[in-house]
């Protein structure tokens, strides 16, 4: 006996990454509901690469009851209109926007990181995914914080355009081609160009000069692994298509070696480590796509502070940072209190 499951957004690179997930860990599915807006209603979608395919239903006039999960990519402004109808049906939802992370009623979810916290979603009837920059970094975190208590953690992100959706991606694909036969290369996605160049602005302007995207990865660390963990982030577009790189600074309050380190992230759930100390013995974004694991390289003690080590941190932000976590947070809701499948 498996699940009734609905994909909301299923059109978008999230959705289809979700459909593709849901299809390759053999997810308990009963019946599957694909569903995005008006624009896309009746187009023909693949489940993964099982040879099955779904028509694309329109999320107004869908009825949710009687359903068991909705995976949720439809925007923080889709989220607000439809996961409360959803939830309210019965249905629960597993949100990828950023509409109810910080909802005290809401669990915000990294499995191999605060799995219990999964417990407290029967008050809203939704959980939320976070930020896929957080998300990859406190799978890092969660083993070393265990080890010797995290102080302060400095970030610097390389986000690739896929975290921008398909716009994004485009983007950088027709700015790069305009380069190379001499044409304008004019930014529409992005305040400048990101093909060849580099961008230090992700999500609006706050008041104290950061921007949303470091916001968001403050907050949600503290929300997901420790609220006394200190959090500083700069976010940074890069012209990468796939894959999220992070170069992340932790303090701690023990002491801790590099090869300490190195030692529990080899045993952690969810992570790969890859750290020699030779040509190419480290993760880029471009080998991480389409991978499950969070991949740890360049570990090494930080002379400057006391109890200091930095990192590199490599993951498919569309993957891990987004589809992957949803999906195992509905196999986390399965195993722990739905049961269906047992």
């Amino acid at each position: 006996m498996g699940y009734r499951v609905v994909v909301a957004g299923a059109t978008g690179n999230v959705g289809r990454e979700m459909l593709n997930i849901l299809a390759e860990r053999e997810f308990p599915i009963d019946d599957l509901a694909v569903l995005a807006s008006s624009r896309s209603t009746g187009d023909i979608i693949d489940f993964g690469e099982t040879g099955k395919t779904y028509k694309v239903q329109n999320i107004e006039h869908f009825d949710p009851a009687g359903w068991d999960i909705a995976l949720f990519a439809i925007g923080s402004e889709g989220s607000k209109l439809y996961a409360p109808k959803f939830a309210a049906a019965g249905c629960t939802v597993i949100d990828n926007a950023s509409l109810y992370r910080m909802d005290p009623d809401v669990p915000l979810i990294v499995p191999e990181v605060n799995p219990e916290a999964i417990d407290g979603y029967t008050k809203r009837n939704i959980i939320a995914n976070p930020n896929c920059s957080t998300a990859q970094m406190v799978v890092a975190l969660k083993p070393l914080h265990d080890a010797a208590k995290i102080k302060r953690v400095v970030v610097a992100t390389y986000q690739s355009v896929s975290g921008a959706g398909k716009a994004g991606m485009d983007e950088l694909f027709e700015q790069s081609r305009n380069i190379f036969v001499g044409d304008q290369a004019e930014p529409k996605k992005f305040t400048k160009q990101i093909a060849f160049n580099v961008i230090p602005h992700i999500d609006s302007f706050l008041e104290d000069g950061s921007t949303k995207e470091e916001w968001k990865m403050v907050v949600e660390t503290k929300k997901i692994l420790d609220p006394k963990i200190k959090v500083t982030a700069t976010c940074v577009r890069v012209p990468v298509f796939v894959g999220h790189s992070e170069a992340i600074n932790i303090e701690f309050e023990d002491e801790i070696s590099a090869q300490q380190a190195k030692n529990i992230l080899r045993e952690a759930p969810g992570v790969m480590l890859v750290d020699k100390h030779e040509d190419g013995g480290y993760v880029t974004p471009i080998e991480c796509v389409g991978e499950y694991a969070t991949f740890i390289s360049r570990v090494r003690e930080d002379s400057t502070v006391e109890n200091g080590l930095s990192l590199w941190c490599v993951s498919d932000n569309l993957r891990k940072g987004a589809a992957l976590n949803a999906v195992q947070i509905a196999e986390l809701l399965g195993r722990r209190h739905l049961k269906k499948a047992a």
